[in-house]
């Protein structure tokens, strides 16, 4: 029996992050599809779908081995269609048809979007960043500005209509989230955030909360996802000025680095 040659499934394998990024990229444009069809909880579906796939890819491609140039490039264009090009769309066509103001509005978010992630890909080839700065976000990534966009149209499909449905609020909060996209805040990256042992048992029981939550009631979980990720602003932002201010702890632990910023901060100033 003849067996296949070991570089076949090598190759194979390559290709996964890529298909991965290939898939996510079909999952936003059919979120298209539906919207145009006057399906928003398909199309919220898909998006979140295309969220999930983005997670992923990058992490099997890191697994694998299979980092690439172009992989990198695939990734950032199927980023600009699935949280940028997409929701737009999808909240234009859902929440906002046929309004002026709304088109403009989304146009913004879409543009932001873009700009967003070409600074990002900038930053990847700049070798003057701090060493810390991997741990940070400039600005609200894309996929958390998409949470925040289709949030909008779970508000209505939870309440129904309302003030948060009127073309001011939506028009308020959608520039909102293009201005913190193109900001300069820095946000926490969620994979370079370490979590306290003693804080393993109770995070554990919250995502088994979140989980029965995305059965029960998955609108009002997107909301306490936004409002916990815009919580964390502050703190990040306190977070990344410490470390900008102690260049000797960039290379220290976590644990190392709290022990240190809870002694700078309770030891006594010296006197003017």
């Amino acid at each position: 029996m003849i067996g296949r040659p070991h570089g076949m499934r090598a190759v194979n394998l390559q290709i996964l992050p890529s298909a991965m990024t290939v898939l996510s990229i079909c999952a936003g444009m059919t979120a298209i599809k539906f919207a145009l069809e006057h399906q928003p909880k398909a199309a919220m579906a898909l998006i979140a779908a295309a969220a999930i796939l983005d997670g992923l890819d990058g992490r099997v491609a890191r697994i694998l081995d299979a980092q690439s140039r172009m992989g990198e490039e695939i990734d950032s264009l199927a980023d600009a269609v699935n949280f940028g090009v997409t929701p737009a769309i999808v909240l234009y066509m859902t929440l906002l048809p046929n309004s002026p103001a709304g088109w403009v509005a989304v146009l913004l978010y879409a543009v932001c979007v873009v700009l967003r992630l070409a600074r990002y890909n900038a930053l990847q080839d700049d070798g003057t960043q701090p060493s810390y700065a991997h741990e940070f976000f400039v600005g609200m990534p894309a996929p958390a500005g998409a949470v925040s966009m289709i949030g909008l149209i779970g508000l209505k499909l939870q309440f129904g209509a309302g003030w948060w449905t009127s073309s001011t609020f939506l028009c308020i909060w959608i520039t909102g989230t293009s201005m913190l996209m193109i900001s300069k805040i820095p946000m926490r990256k969620m994979h370079a955030a370490a979590v306290p042992p003693n804080w393993a048992a109770p995070l554990l029981a919250l995502l088994a909360i979140c989980a029965a939550a995305a059965v029960l009631a998955p609108y009002l979980l997107i909301w306490v996802i936004i409002v916990a990720y815009l919580c964390h602003v502050p703190f990040a932002v306190r977070n990344q000025r410490w470390l900008a201010a102690h260049p000797e702890a960039w290379n220290d632990a976590p644990r190392q680095r709290r022990a240190a910023r809870r002694a700078t901060v309770s030891s006594p100033s010296p006197p003017g």
